[in-house]
Parts: structure tokens; C-alpha cells; sequence
């Protein structure tokens, strides 16, 4: 009884706190442990940089790659925690239920596929990008283990987004944070063979991600089990429910789809890129790890929003939902303009924690100073990209998406390089592509205001 009371009063509090405490209580656990999570693909990076400029080169092919799968657990994560959301706000407890039994097979489904790509498909996708043998060894080794061990991001990005969902955001940072410390710990260990482990170089760098993704799911399990009375009986009882997954799918789908053709349009770009160097799209993916922390905030800020944005809805308190979205929106701009104007005076401190060289240097400079300037745009559109998803308009969130992720930003790359043909101008296409995107979301979201009347 007293857990069903505590339970009910974390559902309540979405409609009765102020709104700015409510996305405190639910944002700012997700901001930090996305932010702890950035540092995956970083700490790797770092520590591979020091292997060789080719390792870093073979990491930053597989970051496309590796954002399938990350693209399917926070779509259909995002999906599932608004789906339930609005069920458990609407008193309709047997569709929540079969929404979480649902994801939960669908998340077996999605580990099987990855295996399977894993073992098959990691060195032809490697051949066909590059006939640097190098390079290519040593990626198809870590995308391989990278996705035959992808049941740790698929299942922990899950289960911490149902401890989100049901007011307890704390517990989720603490299972990121497990999840990064153990991948802090054992990168260097298994990379460089210290002590009593292994010298396995970059495969040791792909063992140390996956192990701390399944860790950081075990702990997510555990937490569920024990402080989750309303999904811990459903959670690992997968039974495919039609109805739910096309539920989960009508919200999630839009993320699946634009994250997953990022990982298209950064494969596209580093083909442009490697018609310039190596070196080129070493750069880029030191860009692309800085992009990802850098907006983090945003992607906290979106999961934390998003059952509040779908409770208030579905309970009727339209009030709470323009002020969940302008709170929101001057948040993360104000903070995404602090992060540009302190990265603008330090791109030579950020090439060198990736040991860049004098080339790279030169090209990384011009890279990241451009590149900067996009963030407070970006991170505005996916701030009222999610809203928009969050409340039964997917196809504008969908429109949106396309033009930042994939159309715009392959054009513009592939325009500026072959009319200037310089492997420093051409960083210019980000923050074009940014503010472009920002202005056709603006018209969106205004037409978005007015179908709900608000």
C-alpha cells in the first residue's frame, strides 16, 4: 500500500509541482548521466588516439555504425516512456503493462539482429570505406564487438529510461555512472595491458564500452526489481503485443529513423572526407564525439520532458505543457551558447586530448571553431523536434529531423567541397545546415502551437 501511494505520488507531482521543479527533479539526473555516457565514445577515442592517428581514423568510422544501435534503444526507449507515461496518466494500467512486455521483446529482437550484423557484416562495411588495411583490421574489430555485445546499450538504455519514467531519474544517473566508471577503469587496462590484463590495443577498447553498457543494465535490472513496483512484473516477461509496438513505434520511429540516417549521413561525409585524408576524417570524428557530448544536456533534457509533456496532455493541463516547452527551450539555449563561447577559445586543448599531430591540428583548428557555432540552433530544434513527437505531431519532429541529420547536411558538405575544394571551408556546412534547420522548425512549431491550441 505505502508503495503504491509513494508511486502515485510521483505521477502526481508531474501535475502539481511547479513546472520548473518537476524538469529539475526529471531532467537534470538524465543531463548528467548523459553527459557521463558522452564519455564512452570519448575516453575511447582518447585512449586509441594514443595507439595510433589510424586507430583514432578506426574508431571514427565505426561511430556511424555505432549510432544504429544507439538510434533503436532511444527511439524505441523514447517511445515506450511516453506510451506508458500517458497509459499510467490515463488509469489505463493493462496497456502500460503491455507496452513494457512489448519493448522488452522487441529489445531481444533488436540484440539478435546485431549479433548477426556483427559476425557478418563489421570488415565488408570497413572494405568498402577504406582500402587502408590498417584501418580497415582494426575497425571491423571493434564494430564487431560492438555489436555482437549491443544487448548492454539496447537493454540499459531501456530499463534506465523505465526508472525515468516512473520519477526516479537519480536512479537512472547511478546506473549510467556504474556503467561509465567501469569503462574508465578497464579502457586502459585492456588496452595497453597493465598489470595482469591483456595487451589487446583497440579490441580492448571495444570489450571495455560493451562490458560497461552491460554492467551499467545489470545494475538498471537490479534497481527496477527493487524500486520499481509498477513495471518490475512486466519488465522481464517479454509477450509481443501488436498494438503496443505500433504504440511505441508511432512515437519512437521518428528518433529511430533520423538517428539511424545520421549514421547514414555520417558515413556519406566521411566518404567526402577521405577524398581529402585520413587525417580529414580523424577530424570529423573528433567533432562528431565533442557534438555528441556537447549535447547531451539536450537529450537529458528531452527524456526528462517527455513524460511530463505526455502526462500533462493526457491529463488535460495544456498550461503545464507550454510551460514544460518554454522553460525548456531557454534553458538549453542559454547553456548550449555558454558551451559554444568556451569551446571557441579552446580547440587546441580539445585536439590535443586526442594526441592530434601537427596536420591534424592545422585541419582540427578551423574544424571546431566552425563547428561550434551550431549548437545553440541545434539544440533548439531537438528541444521542439521532441516536443512536437511528445504530442501526436511525429511528421513535423520527422521534417525536422531529416533536413539537421541527413538532406541539408550531406548537401552542404557535398556542395562546399566541390566548390571550394578545401578541407577547411567545408566545416562551414554545420553550422548552415544548423541554422537553416532552426528557422524551418521555428514555422513548424508554430503551426504545431496552434493544432493544440496552445
Amino acid at each position: 500500500m505505502a508503495e503504491a501511494n509513494r508511486k502515485q505520488d510521483r505521477m502526481a507531482m508531474m501535475a502539481e509541482l511547479p513546472v520548473h521543479e518537476v524538469l529539475i527533479k526529471m531532467s537534470l539526473p538524465m543531463m548528467i548521466s548523459f553527459f557521463i555516457q558522452a564519455m564512452y565514445n570519448i575516453v575511447d577515442s582518447m585512449f586509441v588516439a594514443r595507439i595510433s592517428e589510424n586507430a583514432l581514423t578506426a574508431v571514427s568510422l565505426a561511430f556511424p555504425m555505432q549510432q544504429i544501435v544507439t538510434a533503436i534503444a532511444v527511439g524505441t526507449s523514447t517511445g515506450v516512456s511516453a506510451v506508458w507515461s500517458r497509459y499510467m496518466g490515463k488509469g489505463e494500467k493493462d496497456k502500460a503493462s503491455a507496452a513494457i512486455r512489448t519493448m522488452t521483446a522487441m529489445s531481444l529482437m533488436f540484440t539478435a539482429l546485431f549479433v548477426v550484423l556483427g559476425l557478418f557484416a563489421s570488415g565488408p562495411l570497413y572494405r568498402a570505406q577504406t582500402d587502408v588495411e590498417e584501418i580497415a583490421e582494426m575497425g571491423a574489430t571493434y564494430l564487431m564487438i560492438n555489436w555482437v555485445f549491443s544487448c548492454g546499450s539496447v537493454f540499459s538504455k531501456y530499463f534506465e529510461r523505465l526508472l525515468v519514467s516512473s520519477g526516479r531519474a537519480t536512479l537512472s544517473m547511478t546506473t549510467m555512472l556504474c556503467g561509465a566508471i567501469f569503462n574508465l577503469i578497464f579502457d586502459p587496462l585492456l588496452i595497453f595491458g597493465i598489470g595482469p590484463f591483456p595487451k589487446l590495443g583497440i579490441a580492448g577498447a571495444a570489450l571495455a564500452t560493451v562490458g560497461g553498457q552491460i554492467f551499467s543494465a545489470l545494475i538498471a535490472i537490479a534497481l527496477n526489481t527493487k524500486y520499481n513496483e509498477a513495471v518490475r512484473h512486466d519488465m522481464l516477461r517479454p509477450a509481443f503485443d501488436l498494438r503496443a509496438a505500433e504504440d511505441i513505434l508511432r512515437v519512437g520511429l521518428p528518433s529511430i529513423i533520423t538517428m539511424g540516417l545520421s549514421s547514414v549521413t555520417s558515413f556519406s561525409i566521411n566518404q567526402i572526407l577521405l577524398t581529402y585524408s585520413t587525417t580529414a576524417t580523424a577530424v570529423y570524428g573528433v567533432w562528431m564525439k565533442l557534438q555528441n557530448f556537447c549535447y547531451m544536456p539536450s537529450f537529458g533534457l528531452n527524456n526528462g520532458m517527455v513524460p511530463i509533456l505526455s502526462y500533462n496532455y493526457g491529463t488535460g493541463h495544456v498550461d503545464r505543457v507550454k510551460q514544460t516547452m518554454k522553460i525548456s527551450m531557454t534553458a538549453i539555449t542559454a547553456l548550449m551558447i555558454l558551451l559554444m563561447i568556451i569551446f571557441e577559445l579552446i580547440p587546441g586543448v580539445i585536439l590535443s586530448m586526442f594526441s592530434a599531430g601537427e596536420h591534424m591540428r592545422e585541419i582540427g583548428m578551423v574544424c571546431l571553431r566552425a563547428c561550434v557555432i551550431s549548437l545553440p540552433f541545434g539544440a533548439g530544434s531537438m528541444i521542439r523536434s521532441t516536443s512536437m513527437q511528445a504530442l501526436d505531431h511525429a511528421r513535423y519532429s520527422f521534417v525536422v529531423n531529416m533536413m539537421r541529420q541527413c538532406v541539408l547536411l550531406i548537401l552542404s558538405f557535398a556542395v562546399l567541397s566541390a566548390v571550394l575544394h578545401d578541407p577547411k571551408l567545408i566545416w562551414l556546412a554545420v553550422p548552415a545546415t544548423e541554422i537553416i534547420t532552426f528557422a524551418v522548425c521555428s514555422v513548424l512549431f508554430g503551426r504545431f502551437k496552434k493544432d493544440l491550441g496552445i
